[in-house]
């Protein structure tokens, strides 16, 4: 039995990254980083640390590779080309090294899949059952874990229908625990750390035990306002301060 911790999209939010470490301390044996250590956020270089020191075994999403000149940056959104920019001058040497030599998913683990993205295309976005109706059928596990979207939730298959569900995990516990089924192929977005996407500010992530078949979804408040002055004061761009406040 192994107790996975999966997270993704950082997006060089040390504050939040911190706050789900420690909300998940002494309950993993294995983590797990599904990509986009890096981008929008005010803290790469610290980010990328506190991963590598985690020993998190890590995936590279689409800002590690346009934050560390692999690809260029001309799809992104000009916020988003601005903040690429902006990293790109902040990375020190070792990290940039380490953010090139990120291996492409997919991962795979005890039986299961890790991916950024799609299961074929690291760089597709999956909101959809029909979207994720591939994935489920050509992924090499019935339990893939995505991420890219920064929304919390998934996606499962039984027969030949595909249905999408969201948890919602309420202010007081913190936690909502899905119990898997064995008939069932499943997606599974552990949500973002540092920049959700679903209408909840909260950093996101999901804990896994392989034995008990279990996921848990988390939720965790952190310091967004010291985040948000940090983004200030390097001159990002003003739309990725406020967005963090409200989760989209």
């Amino acid at each position: 039995m192994t107790r996975y911790l999966i997270l993704s999209d950082v997006h060089a939010n040390l504050t939040a990254l911190e706050t789900a470490i420690e909300a998940a301390k002494g309950r993993w044996d294995e983590g797990i980083c599904l990509g986009d250590v890096v981008g929008y956020g005010p803290d790469p270089n610290e980010a990328i640390e506190r991963v590598r020191s985690l020993g998190l075994a890590t995936i590279r999403g689409n800002h590690d590779k346009a934050s560390s000149g692999m690809e260029g940056a001309d799809e992104f959104n000009p916020i988003a080309r601005a903040a690429v920019d902006w990293t790109q001058r902040q990375l020190e040497p070792e990290n940039l090294r380490w953010l090139r030599e990120l291996p492409r998913g997919p991962l795979t683990r005890d039986g299961l899949t890790f991916v950024h993205g799609a299961v074929a295309d690291e760089d597709e976005y999956v909101f959809t059952p029909e979207g994720a109706a591939e994935s489920l059928r050509i992924a090499p596990s019935p339990l893939v874990f995505f991420g890219h979207t920064h929304v919390q939730g998934g996606f499962l298959l039984r027969g030949e229908r595909v249905d999408g569900f969201r948890p919602s995990v309420s202010e007081a516990a913190g936690v909502v625990t899905m119990e898997l089924d064995g008939d069932a192929r499943y997606l599974i977005n552990p949500g973002s750390i540092g920049q959700p996407r679903d209408g909840d500010p909260r950093a996101a992530f999901v804990l896994f035990d392989s034995g008990k078949r279990a996921i848990e979804f988390w939720r965790v408040p952190y310091d967004i306002e010291a985040v948000q002055q940090r983004m200030d004061e390097a001159g990002l761009p003003e739309p990725l301060i406020l967005r963090i406040a409200f989760g989209r």
